[in-house]
This record gives structure tokens, C-alpha cells and sequence, in this order.
């Protein structure tokens, strides 16, 4: 691929609509929050923190990912945490941003959910005055855990939730799919559907197309997270058209995760070209070895995606957002400009 079309990639204005807020802990500001808070890590470098990034499934990932969190434990540490990826995002060409954060991690830890809110709102809010950077938060439920404790979840975030009105809007589902359907989380997101949440929820990651029908019946979600294996299923490709359900893949994570063993295997451009709504993101970037712009060179090179499709990506993932119509509309004038002068 030309370098012409990675530089039209790296100025494409776009939204990220799949990004795990503590994904995005590299192990420099790891190895920092750790001295800062007197946390011991198992590893004695940056460098032998990323040779430990070499995962061989979904669950080798989120076993270092959850020991990685441990260094967050004051609002001042998920604002850096969070100002460190905005800062990375805009230099992507990143407009907007609905992040996923998971207090149970945290709450685990005895770290109030209050904390988690505090530094990562503040990030967000700083990033708008400053740069009219926007962003939204997505609470997620940990999958793995029960249903009671989501719901504990949940009572523990709704008396913060007119504090951050203007920045909690949606509800998600992530960690280890296989073994944890969707129902498992019905009665809690019902509650969350009442309340006015935005639903999300991963699936067909490494769970099959039965969660992503699931997710759609039972929890009645807004967005698929991932859903790759939707391709098993002729039927549900052919629903996924009809309502133009957004799904927010993430090509560098289901490579590092061996979801795939070649990125020229991903079936992303085979479900773009059949009419689906994809986007691109990058999931848990620090990682799985790439931010935004990384994750759309990687797969245009491998997939050999064209000016046009990659300018659909970011129209999707504008259309895809919760952001408001208006605001939708700016970003995609923005995006016909940008198309028009290069």
C-alpha cells in the first residue's frame, strides 16, 4: 500500500467506539503508578512486562490485564490513565470516544467506584475545554462474575450518575465470553434498558453466534462489540444488514488474541463489502501492539481496503456513536472536507 493512502489514513477524522479505558495502560505509566503507589509488580522492566504480551488466548490476556490494573488505585491514576490515551487519540485524528471502564476490577481492590468516575470524567472534561476532544463513558459489567454482582454494581454508579450526566450514558458487557452467554445478564440489563442506558455488549469475539443473537434478543443491545463470528451464520449476516447493527471490531486485538493467525484472514473487508456497518478500533491498545491509526494501516495493508472503504470505516464509526445527531453531522461534514482536500 501506498505511503500516500497511510497518510490519508493517519489524517482520516474518526471515533473510537471500543476502547477499554485500562487496555490502554502502557507498561511505562504501569512501572510509574507502581513506584508512585508502592505497588510490586511481578516484573522487573518495561521490557519484561512487554515480552509477557505475547498471549495465546482471551484469558492469558485478561490474567495480566487484571494484574496490571492493580496499579490504579487513585483518581489522580485514572486520569493520567485516561489523559495519556486522549493525548494518543488526537494525535490519530480521533474526534470522539465512547470508553469502557469496569469498576468491578477496581471495586475488587477496595477502589470506590466514586475514585474511577472522578479521574476519568475529569480527563474527558479537561480534554473538551482544552481541545474540543469528545468523549462518553460505557460502565461494563464483567461477564465472569454474576449477575448479583453487576446489579451491586450498578446501585453502587446510579447515585453518581447525575454528577456525570454529561458524560455516562451507556452500559456494556466484556471479559471472558466463552462460558458466559448474554442472558446470564438479562434481568440486570433490562433494569439498565429502564433506566435510559445506551446498551452495548461484546460477542462473537471467541463466543459463537448464538451470544451475538443473544445480545440482540435477550439484552436487546445497540452495538455488537466485535462479533467476527457473525460470519457462521447466513441468517444473522443477513439481520446485521437489515438493521445496520454496528459491530466495533477490533483487527489488532483479534490477531494478538489469536482470533485470527493472519490479519490477511480477518473477515472484516468480507463484511464491509456484504453491506455490514463495521468500524475499526483498537480494544485494549497498550496491549495488543496499536492505537487507532495503527489498527487501520495494519488492516488496509492486509486486506488491501481502498480510499472508499476506509472513508465508509469512518463514517461508520461516526453513524455508530451516541453522540448526538447534530454533533454525528458536524463530524461527518468535517470528514467530507478532509475527503474533498486530499
Amino acid at each position: 500500500m501506498t505511503s500516500n493512502l497511510h497518510d490519508f489514513i493517519r489524517g482520516l477524522p474518526k471515533a473510537e467506539l471500543h476502547l477499554h479505558i485500562e487496555g490502554s495502560l502502557e507498561p511505562e505509566l504501569m512501572f510509574a503508578l507502581a513506584q508512585r503507589n508502592a505497588v510490586q509488580l511481578a516484573y522487573s522492566s518495561v521490557e519484561e512486562v512487554r515480552a509477557a504480551y505475547n498471549f495465546s488466548d482471551l484469558q492469558s490476556f485478561l490474567d495480566l490485564y487484571y494484574a496490571g490494573a492493580a496499579v490504579l488505585q487513585t483518581e489522580q491514576d485514572f486520569y493520567d490513565l485516561t489523559m495519556a490515551y486522549i493525548e494518543r487519540a488526537r494525535a490519530d485524528n480521533v474526534r470522539h470516544v465512547e470508553l469502557f471502564f469496569d469498576p468491578q476490577t477496581h471495586t475488587a481492590r477496595g477502589i470506590s467506584t466514586a475514585i474511577v468516575f472522578a479521574g476519568i470524567a475529569r480527563a474527558l472534561r479537561e480534554a473538551k475545554a482544552a481541545h474540543d476532544f469528545s468523549g462518553s463513558m460505557i460502565l461494563c459489567f464483567l461477564r465472569h462474575l454474576s449477575e448479583e454482582d453487576a446489579f451491586e454494581t450498578l446501585a453502587a454508579a446510579l447515585p453518581l450518575r447525575s454528577q456525570y450526566a454529561d458524560l455516562w450514558n451507556g452500559i456494556g458487557l466484556d471479559s471472558a465470553e466463552v462460558g458466559n452467554p448474554p442472558e446470564k445478564f438479562a434481568a440486570v440489563f433490562a433494569q439498565c434498558r429502564e433506566l435510559g442506558f445506551r446498551l452495548v455488549a461484546h460477542a462473537g469475539e471467541e463466543g459463537p453466534p448464538a451470544y451475538i443473537h443473544s445480545a440482540l434478543d435477550v439484552l436487546q443491545v445497540e452495538r455488537i462489540d466485535h462479533g467476527v463470528r457473525a460470519e457462521e451464520d447466513a441468517a444473522l449476516m443477513h439481520k446485521l444488514v437489515q438493521t445496520q447493527m454496528p459491530l466495533t471490531v477490533c483487527p489488532l486485538s483479534n490477531l494478538k488474541l489469536c482470533v485470527v493467525s493472519d490479519l490477511q484472514q480477518h473477515n472484516l473487508a468480507r463484511m464491509l463489502r456484504a453491506g455490514l456497518c463495521v468500524t475499526i478500533n483498537s480494544d485494549d491498545p497498550a496491549y495488543f501492539g496499536g492505537y487507532m491509526t495503527t489498527n487501520f494501516i495494519a488492516t488496509a495493508d492486509a486486506l488491501a481496503l481502498t480510499r472508499e472503504e476506509l472513508i465508509q470505516l469512518a463514517k461508520n464509526s461516526f453513524c455508530a456513536s451516541f453522540a448526538a445527531p447534530e454533533q454525528k453531522q458536524q463530524w461527518l461534514n468535517e470528514l467530507d472536507r478532509y475527503v474533498q482536500n486530499h
